[in-house]
């Protein structure tokens, strides 16, 4: 009988875990014995926050990131083919989401292995939820162009495709790219479209906020090096 592949959700980095991993959720994860993860040592780390007593020596792990070639993605399944259960962890939510856990996931589909996805913490959710902008036609578009050029063509075609569409549109930087993503936003797009910032999400220092670009000229938090999801709504 074959195992499973559960798609284990890790915290956004409060490590108080009973605020957004449900309990029964850290007892399953655990149990497991074999993980896909994207940093060995980050992935360890979380489960001892999940249960400080766990063997985690008697678990063996497959690490899963850009250095990893797509011939070892079948290979890390094998133990569910053995009849063994496999958790993915990835650096932060929901593994699968913005994430190379996805990859392991289309290949369980083919190979007809039952993925079960467990409940956690999503930082695009949350910030869509927080926003008060529009939650039933939405997209996210993951990072920007770092080129200044294709940047603001890109945050120019976002505004133009949510007036078209009425469509919410969620977008990320590398934390030490933030602030110049902010600016270049409130410098491209009208000064009547919403812009929401929601930054450090689940952590005691949480800003989620949603103005008009022209109610946030001059008025900028810092958001250098601090998980932040912009959304926008022409």
């Amino acid at each position: 009988m074959k195992g499973k592949l559960y798609m284990i959700p890790n915290h956004l980095g409060n490590e108080n875990t009973a605020l957004t991993i449900p309990s029964e959720v850290a007892a399953m994860a655990c149990q497991f014995r074999y993980f896909i993860v994207e940093n060995l040592r980050t992935a360890r780390r979380y489960l001892r926050l999940l249960d400080s007593n766990m063997d985690i020596d008697a678990s063996s792990f497959f690490v899963l990131d850009k250095h990893t070639g797509p011939k070892e993605y079948a290979s890390f399944l094998n133990p569910i083919l053995d009849g063994q259960d496999i958790g993915v962890i990835s650096e932060a939510g929901c593994p699968g989401v913005a994430d190379p856990g996805a990859e392991i996931v289309k290949i369980a589909h083919q190979k007809n292995i039952e993925v079960v996805p467990l409940v956690g913490p999503s930082s695009i959710l949350l910030a869509l939820m927080g926003s008060g902008m529009n939650g039933q036609n939405f997209a996210f578009n993951g990072y920007l162009p770092i080129d200044k050029t294709e940047r603001t063509k890109a945050i120019k075609h976002l505004e133009a495709r949510s007036t078209k569409e009425k469509q919410t549109q969620l977008f990320i930087e590398a934390p030490y790219r933030n602030n110049a993503l902010a600016q270049d936003i409130l410098k491209h797009c009208r000064p009547d479209t919403l812009l929401c910032i929601a930054c450090n999400v689940t952590l005691s220092e949480e800003l989620i906020v949603t103005k008009p670009v022209s109610a946030w000229k001059g008025k900028l938090p810092d958001l250098h090096k601090k998980p932040t999801m912009f959304l926008i709504q022409a």
